[in-house]
């Protein structure tokens, strides 16, 4: 469920692209507040967490039980094994 806050500053796309790569490349390695400290470039706490909550709530991302985020967005691989004959989609 989303909760909606007051968001005092947007972040703009070249971020949250950042952000994303950060997170492909360090993949269930490092914990929210470890992740701030290792991306490229420096970033409002803030602005990160509206970029963490938009990918949690697209489902790009996940959170393990350890807290660790890990990426979840391949829809590549998707599409892949939805063509597949041997494998059935049951609704």
């Amino acid at each position: 469920m989303l909760v909606h806050k007051k968001i005092l500053r947007y972040p703009r796309l070249d971020t949250v692209l950042m952000v994303e790569e950060a997170i492909r490349r360090y993949d269930g390695e490092f914990r929210k507040k470890a992740l701030w400290q290792n991306l490229p470039k420096k970033m409002m706490y803030q602005t990160f967490c509206v970029i963490i909550d938009y990918l949690f709530a697209s489902r790009k991302i996940s959170v393990d039980a350890e807290g660790k985020i890990g990426w979840i967005h391949y829809p590549d691989h998707a599409k892949k094994y939805l063509l597949r004959k041997d494998l059935v989609w049951k609704r």
